[in-house]
């Protein structure tokens, strides 16, 4: 396998987890902010990244990296936390779908959203709205951008789920992914040990800190 095989294929069982678990297996870094969410509750996201630098309210790079996409890639896009345009709607849909991306996530608004939900396209953004955007103006795509205090490399990967979304670094995708493996017995010990009568208390060793706080 080359390279980047392996590190879809990481990437892939690495999906099968909860964003919140790959958060916290990677010592509690990585999280985007709670802004970006997605357009249905059941919408999942998986893949490396290729990032887009977009001037608000322009979505000619979008356009254009629909050109140099790859099959599984998840465009995440800088439109500059822009919400009174859609920078993204049915048609780059169909478009990104029949180029196989895995999913987006702008840092902007997008609009046709019962279109698509109905296409089942994985989109986490930042707004809504009705309003078009112009196809004027350049950017870059393949370059480091940065939502709030996360900076996104391409050829990162990212996973996101209802509980929000969470970078991971290429280099990372075997630790972190043996490490949410392993919380995820742990937590499945902690759920049994719950249905036989232990506390969360008793599990987590909380009783010094709620006797400091003198609390019984």
């Amino acid at each position: 396998m080359t390279d980047k095989s392996v590190k879809d294929e990481l990437a892939s069982q690495l999906s099968q987890l909860g964003s919140a678990t790959i958060y916290e297996a990677q010592g509690a870094f990585g999280a985007l902010d709670v802004g970006l969410k997605p357009l249905s509750p059941s919408m999942k996201v998986a893949g490396r990244v290729f990032t887009v630098d977009a001037r608000p309210a322009d979505n000619l790079m979008l356009h254009y990296a629909l050109l140099h996409v790859q099959p599984g890639d998840v465009l995440v896009v800088d439109a500059k936390g822009f919400l009174e345009a859609g920078a993204w709607g049915d048609i780059l849909t169909e478009q990104a779908l029949h180029k196989g991306v895995a999913g987006l996530v702008i840092n902007g608004s997008v609009r046709d959203v019962q279109a698509i939900q109905d296409m089942g396209f994985p989109v986490f953004c930042r707004g809504v709205s009705i309003k078009g955007t112009a196809k004027k103006q350049t950017g870059k795509i393949n370059v480091p951008v940065t939502f709030g205090d996360v900076a996104i490399q391409p050829g990162d990967y990212i996973f996101g789920d209802v509980d929000g979304l969470v970078l991971v670094a290429a280099a990372s995708l075997s630790s972190v992914l043996e490490k949410a493996l392993t919380r995820e017995r742990a937590e499945a010990n902690f759920r049994a040990k719950i249905r036989e009568g232990v506390s969360t208390v008793e599990l987590l060793d909380l009783n010094a800190s709620l006797s400091q706080l003198g609390l019984s």
